[in-house]
């Protein structure tokens, strides 16, 4: 291929080549953001099957948005006042506990305290030998650097919190937008297909955003099973704080493949840590049975509906998106493998056997 002008196409490489880093900064830049719109986007085509039923029982798209809005809203206020009083109440039974130990004197003098403490519960322990070490090894620490250390990390915690409650916030109204206009987004982008082939690209766009919306359907009433049952069990067991806990086996659940296993072995070192042994052993064997129902029975009939994927696919998957994204990736991997099988058998196998 001969060049007629080098210096031009140096130009044109270079500008490709700006451009190019351009872009990528950009997109690192709003990455936040573009996680916001990802997933609002998610979570609204996760309620549209909820607003198409309510559509179906005669009421009008804006009734349905907004009915299925303040359901969801409820519903998490629900949780956030079960959690929130019993919180509150162990942090006011903390403070009692520390303010009698004042009133009683026991706080006076600490260091006698916990020596006779350690010589009670340890009676062949050498206390002196052992405080001795312990002050030794305080005298060797920078007590200024630690507590700037531990004030920094307070803040860069605050920071974070308030960060979480803004983008929660934003999640929020870009869901209610998102989920009020899914019908109209849906035309603008088919409109970009060219006429010939837009009612095949329509057929593929409806059945991908029904399996991404009956996935999380799928995946929340696997949540609201588990919840449910923890509540029961718990509280028949009389494990502490059944309503938290139910709450945790809720939002565990979410997570797919390693939600549940991870939120049970949460709820079971709760109960061996502020219940007792045999609590612990019996929350165990439940959440063992529940794991194996939840896999084999309650799993395939929910979520057959929603996607159909071989099980390695759903493990790679997953394991992708939690190291792309964290927990959002790995919510979103599994639609996604969804989507991209459904193009896989409907469009890339049958242009191969026209061949």
């Amino acid at each position: 291929m001969k060049v007629h002008n080098p210096f031009r196409v140096a130009f044109v490489a270079t500008l490709g080549v700006g451009l190019g880093l351009v872009l990528i900064a950009s997109i690192q830049t709003l990455s936040t953001i573009l996680l916001y719109v990802g997933t609002a986007l998610f979570l609204s085509l996760g309620l549209d099957p909820i607003v198409a039923w309510l559509e179906r029982r005669k009421l009008p798209r804006w009734a349905a948005v907004l009915v299925t809005i303040l359901g969801v809203l409820a519903a998490f206020a629900g949780i956030i006042l079960m959690v929130v009083p019993v919180i509150v109440g162990q942090v006011g039974q903390l403070v009692s506990a520390i303010q009698e130990l004042f009133e009683e004197g026991a706080l006076a003098d600490p260091v006698t305290g916990i020596k006779e403490w350690l010589q009670s519960t340890f009676p062949l322990l050498d206390v002196d030998t052992v405080w001795t070490y312990i002050e030794d090894w305080y005298k060797t620490l920078d007590v200024g650097q630690i507590g700037s250390e531990i004030g920094g990390g307070i803040i860069v915690i605050g920071g974070a919190l308030l960060a979480g409650l803004a983008g929660a916030f934003i999640v929020l109204i870009l869901t209610i937008y998102f989920t009020a206009s899914t019908p109209s987004l849906k035309r603008a982008v088919y409109q970009l297909v060219p006429a010939s082939k837009r009612s095949r690209f329509i057929d593929l766009g409806e059945q991908i955003t029904d399996s991404v919306g009956y996935y999380v359907i799928g995946q929340l009433s696997l949540g609201v099973i588990n919840g449910v049952l923890s509540a029961i069990f718990l509280s028949i067991i009389d494990a502490p704080f059944p309503a938290v806990l139910a709450v945790v086996a809720f939002f565990f659940s979410l997570i797919p493949l390693v939600g549940t296993l991870t939120g049970s072995t949460i709820i079971v070192l709760t109960c061996l840590g502020l219940g007792s042994p045999t609590i612990a052993l019996i929350a165990g064997i439940y959440y063992l049975i529940y794991m194996q129902i939840e896999a084999y029975v309650l799993a395939p009939r929910i979520m057959g509906r929603a996607v159909s994927v071989p099980g390695a696919v759903v493990v790679i998957a997953a394991l992708a998106g939690g190291a792309l994204l964290g927990l959002l990736g790995a919510l979103v991997a599994i639609p996604v493998a969804a989507s991209i099988l459904i193009i896989y058998r409907q469009v890339v196998i049958p242009r191969q056997n026209e061949r």
